[in-house]
């Protein structure tokens, strides 16, 4: 469960000015409750725990804007093309902040790695961060994105340009090869979404 250490006030504000209903706790502790989507929050007198099926749902309100996140990505495909599915997590000094993965139908293990990193840099873009560092265990999808190789496949350069566009939202960020047992995370929700299905 992602926690938002901060003032209990201001995180009412703020979600009380997206639209969201704040509504009194349920014991002495709590101070308020709220949902949205998937998502309910709990604040405490100083923090917010959210809790649900997509915490996200919350937490792009709750969290103050800004600041760093390592996110890591990966792309999964059975049979290349084959069933394919994604896996991203995005981490922060607090430890996972979220995480995620879907089955995405038939497609390349390079198609996938490509729609694992727009997905996992639009979360980040809607947390809100302002620097993120994010990490790869797809050599060729790294390389391409940073422009050290030509990437000829039409879909694939698609793919290129729709990353380098989020990526140029953030004021900082870099983009590094790493090898799987770094982006372990990443690798196993991708794989365990192709599982479970």
């Amino acid at each position: 469960m992602p926690t938002v250490e901060c003032d209990p006030d201001d995180a009412r504000r703020r979600l009380e000015e997206a639209g969201v209903s704040v509504k009194s706790g349920n014991t002495e502790y709590e101070r308020w409750r709220a949902e949205r989507g998937d998502a309910s929050a709990v604040a405490y007198d100083d923090k917010v725990v959210v809790q649900g099926a997509n915490p996200a749902d919350l937490l792009t309100t709750l969290q103050p804007k800004g600041g760093r996140a390592h996110v890591y990505f990966d792309g999964a495909s059975r049979g290349n093309p084959g069933p394919a599915a994604i896996g991203w997590a995005i981490v922060t000094s607090n430890g996972i902040v979220a995480e995620g993965s879907k089955r995405i139908g038939k497609t390349t293990n390079n198609r996938a790695e490509y729609e694992a990193l727009v997905e996992a840099l639009s979360v980040a873009k809607d947390y809100g961060y302002d620097e993120v560092d994010v990490r790869g265990d797809s050599q060729l999808i790294v390389k391409q994105v940073r422009g050290e190789w030509k990437t000829n496949d039409p879909g694939l350069r698609e793919r290129r340009v729709k990353a380098n566009e989020l990526l140029s939202t953030f004021d900082r960020w870099s983009l590094e090869h790493v090898p799987r047992e770094i982006n372990d995370r990443a690798d196993s929700l991708a794989n365990e979404a192709l599982d479970d299905a």
